[in-house]
């Protein structure tokens, strides 16, 4: 009978070499077999299998007919998830500080990614009453605002994946499939979202998109604050701040707006 956490191991220990097999060759440029044989300690046999199972997916690719091995073509989609992520944060920090230190409130950066939206910068403003650390905070798409506006971007059809637990965590969280489509709706139409204490209480925010060159949503910009200090007569004074902050950025990031 097979064991199959001696399967799990074995499929770790294939990972791993992997992605060894990929520092490797971007170490050294280009590498044979036998090269990565020696310094992965394994049979060629094993190194040739690596090697083919990435050239496969793009990830490695033979030069001609020397016997040695680069990094494919294949890296490169997935090099620019990761740099458009960081320059959304380049190219937005000092709209932010500025933003932030105009409205003396909390700025955030959040991307949307598996299913989250996760705070990928952050500026403080001067507010005399300590603010929530959300840098690397992992947050709800249907309760707050960034997350709203970045489930609005998403093709009607794909949500529903991302919508399968609707958690309430507070009374004002919206949990009914309808009322969430009205809703993400009117983040499409207007531009922006608002969350009035829909995920914690106490907590308000309002949210602009931030496009990419081609018009793609891939971040989104918010505004956040405790609720005493931003009514929804302060969210409603400040969306159009936070909307063309939003813009500025999407500006930056090359996408020249009409």
């Amino acid at each position: 009978m097979s064991n199959p956490t001696r399967g799990r191991e074995t499929g770790v220990q294939s990972v791993d070499r992997a992605i060894t097999v990929l520092e490797i060759l971007a170490r050294r440029g280009e590498a044979g077999v036998s090269e990565i044989a020696g310094e992965l300690d394994v049979h060629k046999s094993t190194a040739f299998r690596l090697l083919g199972a990435l050239e496969e997916r793009g990830l490695a690719e033979q030069i001609g007919d020397r016997g040695k091995y680069r990094l494919g073509f294949g890296l490169i989609p997935l090099a620019g998830r990761v740099s458009e992520r960081l320059e959304v944060t380049q190219q937005g920090r000092s709209v932010c500080e500025e933003l932030a230190a105009r409205l003396a409130e909390t700025v955030n950066i959040a991307i949307l990614d598996q299913g989250v939206a996760v705070n990928v910068d952050q500026a403080r403003g001067p507010s005399t009453v300590t603010t929530y650390n959300w840098l690397g905070r992992i947050t709800p798409l249907h309760s707050t605002a960034s997350g709203k506006v970045l489930l609005a971007a998403v093709d009607p059809a794909d949500r529903a994946e991302l919508l399968k637990d609707l958690v309430r965590t507070t009374p004002r969280t919206l949990v009914t499939p309808a009322k969430l489509a009205a809703d993400l709706d009117d983040v499409t139409s207007l531009g922006y979202a608002w969350a009035l204490e829909e995920w914690e209480v106490g907590l308000n925010a309002v949210a602009a998109p931030i496009r990419d060159h081609s018009g793609t949503v891939v971040a989104a910009l918010s505004v956040s604050g405790p609720a005493y200090r931003l009514p929804p007569d302060r969210i409603e004074e400040i969306t159009a701040d936070t909307v063309a902050a939003g813009e500025e950025i999407s500006r930056r990031m090359g996408h020249w707006l009409r």
